[in-house]
């Protein structure tokens, strides 16, 4: 779904024919809503192969270094357990501090929108949704420790940092109001954002199939939340004064720099729980180096959005 903004009807700005559709197909599209024996504990287990990675090597931002290459096997696997940890934490953060207070606000009609019955269920389905990939993503990690017999605690890993990014944005909004908006925009990008974000790790073969399987539910479900938030965004747009529009816009482009900026603090913390000689100084460098491939969540939607609100260059 990145870079794609659904049409939307200006004659009938409250209920649009996409919201429309996406609560009718709910029930047949909804991982939550399907018996799919990938989530079934013992398939589960089944379906965990001792001999796989847990996390794609390459997407580590040292991966090659020469720290990396020294380690042995079983630091590595473990290095890479972690990752996958430190992923669907990320996942689970943004998700419950970010996302569903997003859409509670839309539920809530917080901004006075005047949503229809049929936008108010879409919302209530997007939440549900996020609900169970929470559970999908604990339920991942889970499988892990106990399939590897490592602790791996997600309290070694420091909060994800989008959603500090998110809380140093409503510490410096200026009213109740202009906090809403901020989260709004913030779950938005979310939003139309994850699906590139899960691509990473879906179309990947080379991982535990159960893990890769995990990912590729939860895109499915993201593609159409994605024109949920892109349209609910909109209409709250569209009723909003000039002040308040511009609060909006700003907020959309500091989420965008929020969820493409680069941070170490994560790998930093699982080198040092793994007490990675020189691991720091890995870090270091792999940052410096402009020849480093760099792996960044497409925003594009966003900026389709404030061209589509003429915000551009308003922020």
């Amino acid at each position: 779904m990145s870079g794609h903004v659904p049409e939307h009807d200006a004659s009938d700005p409250v209920e649009t024919a996409v919201i429309r559709g996406l609560v009718r197909s709910w029930p047949r599209r909804a991982t939550v809503r399907r018996t799919e024996p990938e989530l079934d504990a013992p398939t589960m287990d089944d379906l965990y192969d001792d001999n796989c990675v847990d996390y794609p090597e390459v997407l580590l931002p040292f991966a090659g270094h020469p720290v990396w290459e020294r380690l042995d096997e079983g630091v590595r696997s473990r290095i890479l357990a972690w990752a996958w940890i430190a992923y669907n934490k990320n996942v689970v953060d943004i998700e419950q501090d970010v996302v569903t207070p997003g859409f509670g606000l839309l539920f809530r009609d917080a901004f006075g929108t005047g949503f229809s019955d049929a936008g108010r269920a879409a919302v209530v389905q997007s939440m549900v949704d996020e609900e169970y990939h929470t559970l999908m993503h604990l339920n991942a990690s889970a499988l892990t420790r106990r399939r590897r017999g490592w602790a791996l605690p997600d309290a070694a890993l420091p909060e994800t940092s989008t959603v500090r990014r998110h809380r140093e944005a409503l510490s410096r909004a200026e009213s109740a109001r202009a906090a809403a908006l901020t989260t709004l925009a913030y779950a938005t990008v979310a939003e139309t954002s994850i699906a590139d974000y899960l691509t990473l790790i879906a179309d990947d073969r080379t991982i535990q199939p159960v893990h890769q399987a995990t990912i590729a539910l939860h895109r499915r479900d993201e593609r159409a939340h994605a024109s949920v938030a892109s349209e609910m965004i909109a209409m709250v747009h569209d009723r909003l004064d000039r002040h308040d529009r511009n609060i909006l816009a700003r907020a959309l482009r500091d989420g965008v720099d929020a969820f493409t900026a680069t941070d170490g603090t994560t790998w930093s913390a699982i080198l040092s729980v793994e007490q990675v000689p020189d691991g720091d100084a890995m870090l270091r460098e792999v940052a410096e180096d402009p020849d480093r491939p760099r792996f960044l969540q497409d925003c594009s939607t966003a900026d389709l959005l404030l061209a589509r609100f003429g915000a551009l260059d308003r922020c």
